[in-house]
């Protein structure tokens, strides 16, 4: 794998005459991933602040948070047809603007059902750039003619840990939530604004990202459990974004600054193995990358659950960032290797279900948090990592074998 730096000298051999206007397309797709971290990450580091605001029990919070998976899930395919018709770059400059601009409903909200509302919102401009960019990055790396995505995903890591970063040192200054998310707002989307230019145009006979599409006929046994590893795992990522620095501070009564670092950390991690990931799996094989993966993120959840005091939560953070880091990629592109189902069929199959662990993870964690405790709630997406590893076995065994090959 190259160095990033070195990708846009690949760009201009690749595509002759290019020089300058290519490179600037490369820049333009990292910071495309860079902006979209930052939005994520902010909005996270700001939960609790944004709970304890309203009143909220875990429950209500739960419920709130599904507004958010709802809503993305409605702009994936809202999203698709932008690209389809007007191409990606200005679909990926009106859902990253849009994006910017949405993170400013949660600071307005008053309630549990104003808070539904407005993550319905901020949801639906994630889904709907989360697709934009993607195939703006497509796109480039078809240009590039060599892989980029795990570094471009890595982009979206490090605005990852950015954000949840800043959000912990402003917190810990005791700035409140409504001005922290209004000043980011315009911050982030100055940033998206002024590296739009550079944005490639490519055409707009079709798009680039075909938003997910189910289909019952494609339910082969592997399928189902590439599903079922792809549900687990969007479920659990989903669950240390919107609960862990409520944890941190709920459970293990950190301050604010130090609730908000947990994501950060979570997310440093990721990144930094992402950028591995291609090589780790060149040597582990795809099966024992995600296996490892599953066991190291499980151990790693267990020991958060367990700690006594926010410090020793931090360790099981980065071992369940490293951990997540490489499966999803290679779950979808290992539904893409099911023999008798098409690679497009595959992939869509797996990630139409896989998604749905974004729609259900918030309540069920609240659900279970409001009728035990949230140590309980995490303790149950420490059961769904560990079975991921128990799956991968079990899809090599009915017949999805090639599936990792």
């Amino acid at each position: 794998m190259s160095r990033i730096p070195d990708a846009p000298e690949t760009l201009d051999k690749a595509i002759p005459g290019t020089g300058v206007w290519a490179t600037g397309g490369w820049w333009g797709v990292v910071a495309r991933f860079l902006v979209h971290g930052l939005l994520v990450s902010t909005w996270v580091s700001r939960i609790p602040a944004v709970k304890g605001a309203i009143g909220l029990s875990d429950g209500a919070l739960g419920l709130a948070l599904l507004g958010s998976a709802i809503g993305s899930m409605a702009g994936i395919p809202v999203s698709g047809w932008l690209v389809s018709r007007f191409g990606s770059r200005r679909a990926c400059t009106w859902s990253s603007a849009g994006y910017c601009l949405a993170l400013l409903l949660p600071t307005t909200a008053g309630s549990a059902v104003q808070l539904f509302l407005a993550l319905l919102v901020l949801g639906f401009a994630a889904g709907a750039d989360d697709v934009a960019m993607n195939s703006q990055a497509v796109s480039m790396e078809k240009l590039l003619g060599e892989p980029s995505m795990s570094r471009f995903h890595g982009m979206f890591s490090f605005g990852g840990i950015a954000g949840a970063g800043l959000g912990a040192f402003i917190a810990r200054l005791g700035v409140t939530a409504p001005r922290h998310l209004t000043a980011a707002s315009g911050v982030i989307l100055l940033l998206s604004l002024s590296t739009a230019p550079l944005l490639l145009e490519v055409g707009t006979a079709a798009p680039t990202v075909t938003p997910p599409r189910f289909s019952w006929r494609n339910l082969t046994a592997p399928l189902l459990l590439l599903s079922a590893i792809g549900f687990c795992i969007f479920l659990s990522e989903g669950a240390i974004a919107d609960w862990t620095a409520v944890y941190l501070k709920q459970i293990l009564r950190a301050d604010a600054g130090t609730a908000a670092a947990g994501y950060a950390i979570f997310s440093a991690a990721m990144f930094l193995f992402r950028l591995a990931g291609d090589r780790i799996t060149v040597k582990l094989g795809r099966a024992w990358t995600i296996r490892g993966g599953a066991m190291l993120a499980a151990s790693g959840l267990g020991l958060v659950v367990l700690a006594p005091h926010p410090l020793w939560a931090m360790p099981g953070l980065a071992m369940a960032g490293a951990g997540y880091s490489s499966i999803i990629p290679l779950v979808f592109a290992a539904g893409g290797r099911v023999s008798g189902t098409s690679d497009g069929a595959g992939v869509a199959t797996v990630s139409g279900l896989g998604y749905l662990g974004f729609l259900v993870g918030p309540p069920v964690i609240g659900f279970i948090s409001q009728m035990t405790s949230l140590r309980f709630g995490l303790a149950f997406v420490v059961t769904l990592t560990a079975l991921v590893a128990v799956l991968v076995g079990v899809v090599q065994r009915t017949g999805g074998k090639q599936a990792f090959g």
